[in-house]
């Protein structure tokens, strides 16, 4: 199945400019995934799931692969 890590999702939509700001922003417990807060950087997101951070919504909407993956 394909997927695409949460920080690596953060960084694609914007919420965060590095791996380090995307990390801080997971941990600190704002980031709900299909409505749960989701405290874990490589969280898998596939087509389907929901991020959302202070009101915005985002959908994995297309499949995704793993960032480096060849």
């Amino acid at each position: 199945m394909k997927y695409v890590e949460l920080n690596t999702f953060l960084k694609i939509v914007g919420l965060a400019t590095s791996g380090g700001e995307a990390k801080q922003l997971i941990q600190s417990g704002e980031i709900l995934v299909n409505g749960v807060s989701e405290t874990r950087n490589r969280k898998k997101l596939v087509v389907g799931d929901r991020v959302t951070f202070k009101g915005q919504e985002f959908d994995v909407v297309s499949d995704v692969t793993k960032m480096g993956e060849e």
